[in-house]
C-alpha cells in the first residue's frame, strides 16, 4: 500500500477536500509536500498527501519511481504506467475513505512522472475528480486517450519554455489529447523555466484549484 508524508487540514475541522501530490522519479513524497504546505492557506478545509511511489528508483533505492524512467520503447512505456495505475488508484479509493470523501472532493496534483500517473488514472477513474494539474510533464498513449475515458475532470498543465528532460513541445501534445477527448484543458508556458515549478506556477496552480473545488461545491 502506498504511503507518504500528509498535512491535516489548517482549520483543525475534518477535510472537506482532498489533495494527492504525486512526485517524479528519483524523489519521494517530501519533495512535494511542500507545494501542500505552500496550498494551505488558501485550502484551510484541505488534507493533503505526498505518497511514496512504489518501485525504488533505479540508480537510487533510498528514492522511489512510479515505473522505470530508462524505459523508451513506447510498449514498454505503457505497460509501466499500467502497472503502477491500479497501485495509485487503490489509494486514492482508499484515502476517500478515510476521509468520509467522494471523487467531486479529489484533485491530483503531479509533476514530471506524477503529472503522467495523474494523466493515467484520472481520467479513467468511474466519477469524475475536481481537477488534475500537471507540471513539467507528459501523457501516455495519447492516441488512446478518447477511446479509454470515462470522467472528464478540468485539466491545468503548467511547463517551462526551457525544460530539458520533457520538452515544452510535450505539453501541447497532452493537450490536444486531452481536448480531443472532450476535457476542459488550460495550459501555461512559463519563459525561461527548466524542469521544475516556480512561484508563479504554483499561483496559477492555487487559483486553478480554486475554481475547479467551487465548482464542484455549487
Amino acid at each position: 500500500m502506498l504511503d507518504g508524508p500528509r498535512l491535516a487540514p489548517l482549520s483543525g475541522e475534518k477535510p472537506r477536500k482532498l489533495v494527492v501530490l504525486l512526485h517524479g522519479v528519483g524523489a519521494d513524497g517530501n519533495d512535494l509536500i511542500d507545494i501542500g504546505r505552500a496550498f494551505q492557506p488558501v485550502f484551510p478545509d484541505a488534507a493533503f498527501v505526498a505518497p511514496n511511489a512504489p518501485d525504488p528508483c533505479d540508480w537510487d533505492p533510498t528514492r522511489y519511481q512510479w515505473f522505470r524512467l530508462t524505459v523508451r520503447d513506447p510498449h514498454e512505456y505503457r505497460l509501466g504506467v499500467a502497472a503502477a495505475a491500479p497501485l495509485l488508484d487503490a489509494f486514492l479509493d482508499a484515502e476517500l475513505t478515510r476521509h468520509g470523501l467522494v471523487d467531486a472532493d479529489l484533485a491530483l496534483v503531479g509533476f514530471s512522472q506524477g503529472t503522467m500517473m495523474a494523466l493515467q488514472v484520472g481520467p479513467r477513474r468511474q466519477k469524475p475528480m475536481a481537477a488534475i494539474l500537471g507540471y513539467s510533464g507528459r501523457m501516455e498513449g495519447p492516441e488512446r486517450l478518447a477511446a479509454e475515458t470515462i470522467s472528464r475532470p478540468p485539466v491545468l498543465l503548467v511547463h517551462g519554455t526551457q525544460d530539458d528532460v520533457i520538452p515544452v513541445a510535450d505539453m501541447a501534445v497532452a493537450a490536444a489529447a486531452l481536448r480531443g477527448a472532450g476535457f476542459s484543458v488550460e495550459t501555461v508556458e512559463r519563459p525561461g523555466l527548466s524542469h521544475g515549478i516556480d512561484p508563479a506556477g504554483l499561483t496559477l496552480g492555487a487559483r486553478f484549484l480554486q475554481r475547479a473545488f467551487a465548482t464542484e461545491a455549487s
